[in-house]
């Protein structure tokens, strides 16, 4: 996996969608596509991110985050990264805490990544 070629597909919000604005879903969503490859490309050097999902032997990667019901200070969201691996599913999650996220402001999408691909090897 170290120098693989992956590919980000497009990233989803699960949970209740009445917490953001459709212009702050967009702004989350963009965050997730683009922070998700950039802590790939961190925890591997040698990896190529590609924008085609044909790329052959691509490892197509989906970012979902799960919000909580409400919006509370101990409430939390799971943050996954889905890796389709040419027929077998690996999936990467966490539970991250809302004011953990609220404290890291712009860069929360960036933390949450970057402690996601941590686990991987």
């Amino acid at each position: 996996m170290a120098a693989a070629t992956y590919v980000i597909l497009e990233p989803r919000i699960e949970g209740n969608p009445n917490l953001v604005t459709g212009e702050q879903r967009a702004g989350i969503l963009a965050a997730m596509k683009r922070d998700s490859a950039g802590a790939i490309k961190r925890h591997y050097p040698k990896a190529t991110i590609v924008d085609d999902p044909q790329t052959p032997g691509a490892i197509k990667v989906t970012p979902v985050l799960v919000t909580p019901a409400a919006l509370l200070p101990w409430a939390k969201l799971t943050a996954s990264l889905h890796f389709d691996l040419g027929g077998q599913r690996v999936t990467l999650n966490d539970e991250f805490g809302l004011l953990t996220l609220w404290q890291q402001q712009a860069d929360a999408a960036n933390y949450v990544y970057n402690e996601l691909v941590k686990k991987l090897p």
